[in-house]
């Protein structure tokens, strides 16, 4: 592969231009010989009639078979360069990514990826652009003539409310007469934003961020800002619900604030908060006083909150108390009053409410910073973040210096199309609605059954693997099979999806109003915690559609708690999955997808959970040790690695379990495809390809992560994500991979083959 033929040196438009003539000369042939063949027929036919004139038949048939013998049909050879309309197709995208003259062993990624990288351009709307963009975009398209359909009015209403929340989004003219009054309005019943209200605000000393919270639940504000709060899945017992309390939610990444105003970013907020001030009326003065203390606050909250590699071990984060123990250990809030107000009216708990305390400590220092922080400087934190979460619903003012601040974060230079963000909205909000809409027109059904098809095989693949590692003991790998065959698959939609009688349920008590966005999307909020909340006291049932409706997006997923993976419509195009294309692109492609997937419950946080998907530790321990001595040279693999975009390293620690998975997946596949040659043959290469399947799969992989990304999106991915930067899941992933190594024959010690490779799975 050092010494490139001459095909490999031809540049991108050469070898397009070349495979349009062969196909082109191919073409002409063909017609050339069909209008032979159609003169000689022609010619013999005339002769036959000369000389043979059979009598009609009365009924059956003429022909005398008699003296016949069966010649079966020539089976010709299978062609070994693929000349349909969807190789063709898929060659060309291949072509066009690829940068061949770069030697695969020494930077696979830029010998997949190296031309789109040079050509492509970030959109002045977009943060990044990856394989995922193109598939996303067409998404938007086919989402658009959804939403904007108008709907007769004996459609069910389910069908109806994007429409209305589209126009909603879409009325710049009244968005723009109202100015700031949605959000404006809201606050003074509030009681004001103090930075606004000067020294009229709490006249009367009533105010609490207890009460603040609870009014924030009742409009469709989060209750998060001082203390989460959730209604979720018990850890251990996951076939029940507890009531979760958490560390803040703040407006920043931890990562950012606690490094004060010596991050870049940090500075960027602050002004960001003091011109927002100003934009609703505040003097500039005072909002630079009185908002530098409210973001000392919040930079507090973020000091005494776990960091996100702390928060990776699931069992640090399960502390169940009763709402009494709560009361004696932190009296600051009044726990069976506050938890009342925030859960729907028909549920109510009393003090001994099992609860769930995920980080300790966190309370602990909580109530000496809210007892030393004055109610002003709460206030003031609170009410900026219900105002910041507003501007996007606001007059273009707002907004603009709202891209001011986005470019600084994540690079973005332009507001994305307005159509874009509405839709964006519609489909998010209403999820299910759109997606039941979305299936019906553009889910190919067969393409449900290929892809679980592939599940099976690449399930069986990691039996084998199971079976074969040698760091496992007998007992552990038998619980790890049971926990494989348990998993549970959801491809494409749930069935439910299609019946109206049960999203006319589901949607009932939801109005939409068209000509109120801002209200219209805090009544939804409301809408959807009233329905989490209200599941309190119900038992978890694991395979509940609703669970999985949501398909129009391009991702996959696995869940600890289900024990499942699910692959929604959205992801079954486009780059990963045709059916009419060799199966080398489909298993490097989704194959690689599932394998992850799968994978994942075997990860480092994965792991803890059993087959039923409760928190439990089912592993030897020996066993468990040598997992982690596995794990911990994934970790410290990916944390050599330097990004040159921004000279960080990667953090080994919080992308593990996706690196893991990565490198579990695609081992998986590789060996699912090569099961799959065995059984039904060599496949057909692709015109101007001249790649063995195999070396084919590796490609198809390898450009499932093509990217480019602006230099502060790849920051802020570095430093607070779980997925390392794409280039990095090619060359970590594939370095480790002895089959990727002998199929591009790469020699041992080459940055693609070193001597030290990593494996846990």
């Amino acid at each position: 592969m050092s010494n490139p033929n001459w095909w490999r040196r031809r540049t991108t438009l050469e070898r397009c231009l070349v495979l349009i003539s062969i196909i082109a000369l191919i073409a002409v042939v063909g017609l050339v010989i069909g209008l032979v063949s159609v003169i000689l027929s022609n010619h013999l036919t005339e002769e036959l009639k000369a000389s043979t004139n059979p009598p009609e038949a009365l009924q059956g048939s003429t022909r005398n078979t008699d003296n016949e013998v069966f010649m079966p049909p020539h089976k010709l050879p299978r062609d070994d360069v693929c000349l349909s309309a969807e190789c063709i197709h898929t060659s060309s995208a291949v072509l066009s990514k690829m940068k061949p003259e770069i030697e695969p062993c020494d930077d696979f990624y830029q010998f997949v990826c190296g031309t789109y990288i040079e050509e492509n351009l970030i959109p002045d709307d977009k943060d990044s652009l990856n394989t995922f963009s193109l598939i996303s975009d067409k998404l938007h398209e086919q989402l658009k003539e959804i939403i904007v359909e108008e709907r007769p009015i004996t459609e069910p209403k389910h069908y109806q409310l994007p429409n209305a929340l589209y126009k909603a989004c879409m009325n710049k003219s009244l968005i723009e007469e109202l100015d700031s009054k949605p959000i404006a309005d809201i606050a003074k019943k509030l009681g004001g934003w103090p930075v606004i209200e000067g020294d009229s605000w709490n006249a009367d000393n009533s105010w609490s961020w207890q009460e603040t919270v609870k009014k924030f639940r009742r409009m469709g504000f989060s209750m998060d800002y001082i203390i989460d709060f959730s209604v979720s899945v018990d850890l251990k017992n996951s076939t029940t619900r507890i009531i979760d309390f958490d560390q803040s939610a703040i407006g920043l990444s931890r990562e950012y604030l606690v490094k004060g105003f010596n991050e870049t970013l940090v500075s960027s907020y602050y002004d960001y908060m003091v011109d927002m001030a100003v934009l609703f009326g505040a003097d500039k003065e005072a909002a630079k006083r009185e908002l530098r203390e409210s973001l000392d606050f919040e930079i507090a909250l973020a000091n005494i909150s776990w960091p996100a590699e702390k928060r990776r071990n699931t069992n640090d984060l399960y502390n169940i108390r009763t709402l009494k123990q709560l009361q004696e250990a932190y009296p600051y809030v009044q726990w069976v009053d506050y938890t009342n107000a925030l859960l729907p009216d028909k549920i109510k708990v009393n003090e001994d409410e099992p609860v769930n305390l995920s980080v300790p400590s966190f309370f602990e220092e909580l109530g000496p910073l809210l007892e030393r922080t004055p109610n002003r400087v709460i206030a003031n934190y609170m009410m900026w973040r219900i105002h910041a979460f507003s501007i996007v619903f606001l007059s273009e003012q707002f907004r603009k210096r709202q891209l001011q601040y986005a470019t600084a974060l994540s690079g973005r230079q332009e507001q994305e199309a307005r159509w874009k963000e509405c839709v964006d909205i519609a489909s998010g909000s209403l999820a299910i609605a759109v997606g039941s809409l979305y299936v019906r027109k553009h889910f190919k059904q067969d393409s449900k059954a290929i892809a679980l098809d592939m599940v099976h095989q690449i399930r069986g693949v990691f039996d084998n693997i199971l079976s074969e590692v040698d760091w496992m003991d007998e007992a552990t790998k038998k619980e790890a099979k049971k926990k494989l065959y348990a998993m549970t698959t959801h491809i494409g939609y749930p069935d439910e999806m299609l019946d109206n009688s049960k999203l006319e349920e589901y949607y009932r008590n939801l109005e939409i109003d068209s000509n109120k966005y801002f209200e219209s999307f805090l009544n939804m909020n409301v809408f959807g915690t009233d329905y989490s909340f209200n599941k309190l006291r119900l038992p978890v049932n694991k395979t509940d559609w609703m669970r999985h409706a949501r398909p129009a997006v391009v991702n996959a997923y696995y869940s600890s708690i289900e024990n499942s993976i699910q692959f929604p419509a959205g992801i079954l195009q486009g780059h990963f999955f045709h059916a009419a294309r060799p199966k080398y692109m489909n298993y490097g492609a989704i194959g690689f997808v599932i394998g992850h997937e799968i994978t994942h419950g075997f990860d480092d946080q994965g792991r803890r959970f059993d087959l039923q998907g409760n928190l439990l530790d089912w592993w030897a321990e020996d066993t468990q040790k040598a997992y982690l001595d596995k794990a911990k040279c994934i970790i410290e693999q990916y944390a050599n690695f330097t990004d040159g975009q921004t000279g960080l390293h990667l953090n080994g620690v919080n992308t593990q379990g996706e690196n893991i998975a990565d490198n579990g997946g695609v081992k998986e596949s590789y060996r699912a495809y090569r099961q799959w040659a065995e059984q039904n043959g060599p496949e057909p290469k692709l015109p101007g390809l001249d790649y063995t399947p195999e070396q084919m799969f590796w490609i198809s992989a390898g450009q499932t992560w093509c990217a480019k990304y602006r230099k502060e999106t790849l920051k802020m991915r570095i430093t607070t994500g779980v997925h390392s930067p794409s280039q990095f899941r090619v060359m970590g992933t594939f370095s480790n991979m002895k089959d990727f190594a002998r199929d591009f024959n790469c020699p041992e010690g080459s940055r693609m083959n070193p001597v030290q490779k990593c494996e846990v799975w």
